[in-house]
């Protein structure tokens, strides 16, 4: 493949800054060993991210971003103004995906079964969370809607915990998700470019896959395939490319499900731009497919478009000239 000039873009102003640094790094130095021109953008707001892209002079952006503003359509839709390709989804299949209602409503839409919830919005009142959760029962599981690597997640199986784990949540999002907890075997899903590669089974020690469970825990145990009939695990991979196609997304994606004892499906959310690491779950579904670290991020570059906007060369080779002050129109009305 012909090398590239690529802004690896990663940092951010979410609370996952330090996860996607970390997957930032870990791809510029894959895309550096297989012979591109590597540029590290490590962004800290939107001015900064807008400056830095427009002057990088780059022949696509590999996206290296997770949480708000990287993952949920914002720097998506800043790349397609610029006309910069860029790895991933597109503005709308990122923002679906990244709003843990609006992704739930659109499973529902297309019949991909998701575990019952409801979205609280009020204030952190102990007897409004109450009253909001009524007689919908436990355990559950609390997140923010709009976050992500699982930063805000409790489990709750009393009131007392319920309200906790909401004032946890809304010190990310106001808005946040509660939703029936489904005891069995955590999966995720990889798919490239349409294509499963794969399945994974997380066994947090625990029982939760939260924060620390994923990134700080030593005891969190994986298996490839997962511990599944063969028949069931073909379901689960099928049903994770339905969820996939529900919300549009595209490139390298993961999607992740429960499967209950009683062997329901469930999914539970889409991940847009998945860690990155060697050692992140996705690259971990890729080697056991046979694509090494390397080649995954060589094949994600050559899934890099725009999903609006013409490239900046053909669309600045296409502009004309501004008209003279003197001949440009004043608003009449």
């Amino acid at each position: 493949m012909k090398a590239k000039r690529i802004g690896v873009v990663m940092g951010g102003t979410s609370a996952e800054r330090e996860i996607s640094l970390r997957t930032g790094r870990a791809v510029a130095r894959a895309l550096e060993k297989a012979g591109h021109d590597v540029v590290r953008l490590e962004i800290s707001s939107q001015l900064h991210a807008l400056k830095m892209l427009s002057e990088a002079r780059l022949d696509l952006a590999f996206l290296a971003l997770h949480g708000r503003l990287g993952e949920d359509g914002c720097i998506q839709g800043m790349l397609e103004l610029l006309g910069i390709p860029y790895t991933g989804s597109s503005v709308l299949g990122s923002a679906l995906a990244m709003d843990k209602l609006k992704a739930k409503e659109l499973f529902r839409l297309h019949n991909v079964p998701t575990p019952p919830y409801y979205v609280y919005e009020g204030d952190s009142n102990h007897d409004a969370i109450v009253e909001s959760h009524a007689s919908f029962g436990f355990p559950v599981m609390v997140k923010p809607r709009r976050e992500g690597s699982s930063i805000g997640l409790q489990r709750a199986n009393s009131l007392d915990e319920l309200v906790s784990a909401i004032r946890v949540a809304q010190a990310h999002d106001n808005s946040v998700l509660v939703e029936r907890f489904i005891k069995g075997h955590e999966i995720t899903v990889g798919i490239l470019n349409g294509k499963v590669l794969g399945a994974l089974e997380i066994a947090p020690a625990e029982g939760v896959f939260d924060y620390q469970a994923k990134y700080q825990s030593s005891h969190t145990q994986y298996f490839i395939p997962p511990r599944l009939p063969e028949a069931l695990c073909g379901g689960v991979l099928q049903l994770a490319q339905h969820a996939a196609k529900a919300l549009d997304v595209s490139g390298a994606v993961r999607v992740d499900l429960i499967v209950s004892e009683g062997n329901n499906e469930y999914v539970l959310e889409v991940n847009t731009l998945p860690g990155m690491t060697e050692t992140s779950l996705l690259p971990k579904i890729a080697e056991a497919s046979g694509l090494s670290f390397i080649d995954l991020c060589e094949a994600i570059v050559e899934s890099a478009r725009l999903h609006v906007s013409q490239p900046r060369h053909v669309r600045e080779a296409a502009v004309l000239p501004l008209a003279a002050p003197s001949e440009r129109l004043t608003g009449t009305g």
